[in-house]
């Protein structure tokens, strides 16, 4: 069999579509003879026929309603590959509307959106900062960034980083642990994120086997990372911090990584997008530059 031509399939479900000839031409914006020539031409081409034609409506048989199933799919595809082309090759514009968490919202989504202004100045962005769980669609936002771990839901995601989560506290705070064993510490004083789903029990992992699950004794829970991270950088208490929060107070020599031969579950950085057929330019290029600053990181 020849190549099917992919103009009459678009004729045919026109037709099935409005269940007229006359309603498929004046949608499509040909003449009625063009329509039914390119029908018939495509009943010929598969050797079936493929409508029933009445005086009043036009009806698909049982070989058409299959193609037509198969038709939609094939133009719909078609469809948004052409949108999604256009897309690419267009500059972002609009205003582009991100929800993030306050911790990493701030040290890296921040200076990223003032960035991604610049280099786009067609396009605004709309930065909020919550540790709340946003709701996409209910307030309007094109994208979420969220760390930790996603719960199952509808919305469509990409991993597009790691993070480590570091068990710290402030020098003082730490001279005074001559231990390497983790249930030691569960009689110090700790500094809760009380926005974590458990803020006290962690599970610390040496090697391949060794696993130990450790209750904390909270001394103030606090329900945002900035705060988590004051609270400790004065002494309040051992905590748990993510790698891209702790890692410039360690390196000054603010905090210290407490226990560094035993690792905490890492977690995943992701770009969460509300379901759709495809995702505008202004989403896709602030992602692709939020990908190349965490590698190039």
């Amino acid at each position: 069999m020849e190549a099917i031509n992919l103009n009459r399939l678009a004729y045919f479900a026109a037709v099935v579509d409005t269940g007229s000839f006359t309603k498929a031409a004046d949608r499509l914006g040909i003449t009625k003879t063009v329509v039914s020539q390119q029908v018939a031409k495509l009943e010929a081409e598969l050797r079936t026929s493929l409508l029933v034609r009445t005086t009043r409506r036009v009806a698909p048989t049982e070989a058409g309603r299959l193609l037509h199933a198969r038709c939609v799919m094939i133009l719909r595809e078609a469809e948004d590959a052409v949108e999604e082309l256009a897309e690419a090759n267009a500059e972002p514009t609009g205003l582009l509307r991100i929800a993030a968490p306050n911790d990493y919202g701030t040290s890296t989504i921040a200076p990223l959106a003032a960035k991604f202004a610049r280099r786009f100045p067609a396009c605004a962005v709309d930065l909020v900062l919550s540790d709340a769980k946003t709701d996409l669609l209910a307030d309007q936002i094109d994208l979420s960034i969220r760390v930790g771990w996603l719960d199952d839901s509808s919305l469509q995601a990409r991993r597009i980083g790691t993070f480590r989560q570091l068990l710290v506290a402030a020098p003082d705070i730490a001279a005074t642990i001559a231990t390497d064993e983790p249930e030691a510490l569960a009689s110090l004083p700790f500094i809760a994120n009380g926005a974590l789903r458990e803020p006290l029990l962690w599970h610390f992992t040496k090697g391949d086997f060794d696993r130990r699950a450790v209750r904390m004794r909270p001394a103030v829970t606090i329900n945002t990372s900035p705060a988590v991270l004051a609270a400790t950088l004065v002494g309040g208490g051992l905590s748990v911090l993510p790698d891209f929060q702790a890692a410039d107070p360690i390196a000054a020599g603010r905090l210290v990584h407490v226990l560094p031969a035993w690792t905490l579950p890492s977690g995943g950085i992701h770009a969460v997008y509300p379901a759709a057929r495809f995702r505008p330019t202004k989403v896709t290029a602030f992602v692709a530059m939020l990908v190349e600053e965490i590698r190039g990181g």
